[in-house]
Parts: C-alpha cells; structure tokens; sequence
C-alpha cells in the first residue's frame, strides 16, 4: 500500500477530527487563507466534482426510490424555508440587512456536499442525506431563482440573477456530469478500500477548502472582536437552531431513520456554492458569514452526536 492510499484511509477514520483540523488552519494561517481566496469558486467547483465522484451515478439514480418525498422534502428546505425567512425580514423592514440576506441565501442553498459522510459519523443512516443532496443540488438553480429575485436589486436586477441562475446550471452540471463520467469510466466497482479512500479524499477536501471560507474571519477577529461575536453567535444559532428544531418536528412527520439526516442538512447547507456565480461585490461582503458559517458546520459531527433517540 502507498503512502498517499495509507494517508486517505487515516483522513476517512479519523474524518471529524479532519475537518477540526482544517477550521484551526483557516484561524492560525490568515496568509495561506487570503491566498486561496481567489481560488474559492474553483475550489467548490472541485468539491463537486469529488462529492460526484464518490458517490457515483447509478448509486445517485439508485437512491431515488422515493422520488416524490424527497422533492417535497428538497422543496421545503430550498424554497419555502428562504421563502418564509425572507418574508419574517421583510415584515421587520430587514430585508436590506446583510446578515438577513445572508441567512435566506443560506437557506436557499443546498445541502452541504458531507452531509452523507456527517450522518456516518453521527451513527445516522446516509442513504437520506445522500437522496437530499442529490436532488437538492440538481434543483438548486431553479429553487434559488425566486430567493433571487426577491434579492435582486443586490445582484444587478432581473439580469443580474438569470445570469446567476444560468451560471450556476452551466457549472454544476459540468462538475457533477464530469464527476458521474470519470467514476463510470476508471471505477465503477469500487471495493471498500477504494470507498474509503475516497471517503478520505472527501475529508481532505473539506478540510483545505475551509481554510480558504475562513479568509474573511481573520481580519475582522483583529479589526473587531465584537462584530466578529456577533456573526459567530449568528450562525451557531441559525445552524444549531435549525438543526435542533428540525430534529423535533421531523421525529413526527417522517420515518425514524429519515429524521437525523433530514435534521442534519436543514442547518448545513453548501452556502458557498453561491461563491460560483454571485457578483464579487456580494461574494466578498458575504465572506465573513460564510466563513464563520464552517465553524458549526465542521463541528457539528462533534456536538450534536445525540440529535435524533437513536445517535
């Protein structure tokens, strides 16, 4: 066995402390992280090409036997959630609110690309979050649009977001469509030791991806301590608190073994996946957000092992 197969098979045993790993780097390393800023929209374009790689496409189609309850389930997390928080900001004359557009953004994305691999480390069934994130992220340019619209004047009016919602089609397709090919042509009978390090190789990812999420933290944690206290009480309250509440109403309305990961992607959501095709302008004052946003997220594995009876 090579060094490099022994390295991916430790990164996919050892994948929550992985993904703490890479938070620690995005915190001690402002120089690497303002480096790799630049590169973030090819670097969550090769995130979905590995996630496409990995999972593969006959076991995506494959996974779709209950096509009509996982669209309501993608639609309700997609589209009416931003749907209702956009509605809840506008009420209170927020909607102009970074913060506020940050959360509907965050709401209207879909789920992050680990979610299969959280729900394996939580000791939670993949195969629902696996579902999600498939059919989310194939209907993500379309559920997005109207959360656009609604946005609009902030990326350039009604052109500015079909412009988004076309860029987005145009690379997630090709990243997913190359991601789907290259599996069928170099592996399409992957053994367990090829599973896990590919399952490594996802670890890895993520974890220098978020080195680069972070790139907007720093300056902030040495400008303002206390405006950067408030987006990370922010988005532990949006992620944890959707997390949580999700995992009290889905323990009645769906099947057990649905309940944790459905939980899990209600507050994880791959936000950055907006990195692809939104203005620079926006993309960077959303940073700080998205970049606080990796600290609940990469630790959730961690604290929220006991989110459904059965963790």
């Amino acid at each position: 066995m090579t060094p490099l197969y022994r390295a991916l098979e430790f990164c996919a045993r050892h994948g929550r402390w992985g993904l703490v790993v890479g938070l620690v780097c995005g915190l001690a390393l402002p120089g690497l992280a303002s480096a790799m800023r630049p590169w973030l929209p090819q670097m969550v374009a090769g995130l979905l090409f590995i996630t496409a790689f990995r999972i593969g496409y006959r076991a995506s189609v494959g996974q779709l036997t209950d096509l009509p309850r996982v669209l309501s389930e993608v639609l309700v997390l997609q589209l009416c959630l931003p749907l209702l928080a956009f509605a809840l900001f506008w009420m209170f004359g927020l909607t102009g609110a970074l913060a506020a557009m940050a959360i509907v953004l965050m709401l209207a994305a879909p789920s992050i690309s680990g979610s299969p691999n959280f729900a394996i480390l939580m000791g939670q069934d993949p195969a629902p979050a696996m579902q999600v994130l498939v059919v989310g992220t194939a209907l993500f340019p379309l559920t997005s649009l109207p959360v656009l619209l609604l946005l609009g004047p902030a990326f350039g009016g009604i052109g500015g977001v079909v412009t988004t919602g076309l860029n987005l089609i145009v690379i997630i397709t090709l990243a997913t469509g190359a991601g789907f090919a290259l599996r069928a042509f170099l592996l399409p009978q992957p053994n367990a030791a090829q599973m896990q390090r590919l399952d490594g190789l996802g670890v890895l990812a993520l974890a220098v991806i978020v080195i680069g999420l972070m790139a907007g933290i720093r300056p902030i944690l040495d400008q303002s301590p206390l405006d950067l206290a408030f987006w990370v009480a922010l988005v532990f309250a949006a992620n944890f608190g959707l997390q949580i509440l999700a995992s009290r109403l889905t323990r009645s309305l769906v099947p057990a073994h649905r309940a944790a990961p459905l939980s899990i992607i209600a507050g994880n959501r791959n936000v950055a996946l907006f990195l692809l095709a939104l203005p620079v302008d926006v993309t960077d004052a959303l940073l700080v957000f998205i970049g606080c946003y990796q600290l609940p997220m990469y630790l959730t594995p961690l604290l929220l092992r006991r989110l459904s009876p059965s963790a």
